[in-house]
């Protein structure tokens, strides 16, 4: 009988393993100030997947959907795929002392489908790569986390999720895994607390440090 424990890394994708929570904020800034006269909409709809996006804010403005999504799929493929500081190594250090590891994202797979031609070895990279279509319920909810370790075989006290938005983060924390907050779509001092541990970025982050974070 196999005994070893699975360890499992669950990345968030935007934020956390590229640099991309920036321009999608410019992005939904200008459709909150063009369809609801919103300022500052971006932040509010941080790790929404669309469709939550759309049923909360825009349910009763099919037509503004539309504009949207056409102009959503117009802007992610001109948009710019940068990794993280640090983030690439990190997951080969990781790999290499075969810890399973997934991306956890509320981003769909015509949005993934960019990222694959931007980056064609992003998918070598990792075991899973999980989009938005497959669970039911999106972050704040632990559902995305929860079908990360069900496909691993692993437990909440052998995983750890990598996050940045508010959303990601609770969802993180009532999945019982252990969260390091990524300092980069908020500061330092809006995610303090939220998380076990925060990090501005990957640079330095090896597997022998990670085993030393616990809850």
């Amino acid at each position: 009988m196999n005994t070893t424990k699975t360890i499992a890394a669950l990345f968030d994708f935007d934020g956390v393993i590229m640099d991309t929570e920036t321009q999608y904020t410019v992005f939904w800034n200008e459709q909150g100030l063009t369809y609801l006269n919103e300022e500052d909409f971006g932040r509010q709809i941080k790790g929404q997947t669309l469709a939550q996006i759309y049923e909360k804010h825009f349910s009763t403005l099919p037509e503004a959907q539309q504009e949207i999504t056409a102009k959503l799929n117009v802007f992610e493929k001109k948009m710019s795929y940068e990794y993280i500081p640090g983030v690439e190594a990190f997951i080969a250090d990781l790999r290499r002392h075969d810890v399973k590891i997934a991306v956890v994202t509320s981003s769909n797979e015509e949005k993934m489908q960019n990222v694959y031609n931007a980056h064609p070895e992003f998918k070598g990279m990792v075991d899973r790569i999980l989009t938005g279509e497959m669970f039911a319920r999106s972050k704040p909810a632990p559902d995305c986390f929860l079908l990360g370790m069900e496909i691993f075989e692993s437990t909440p006290e052998n995983t750890y999720v990598f996050e940045d938005s508010f959303h990601g983060l609770q969802a993180g924390m009532t999945s019982g895994a252990t969260v390091i907050g990524l300092a980069t779509t908020n500061s330092r001092e809006a995610i303090t607390g939220k998380a076990h541990y925060i990090m501005d970025d990957f640079t330095g982050m090896t597997y022998d440090k990670l085993l030393t974070l616990h809850r």
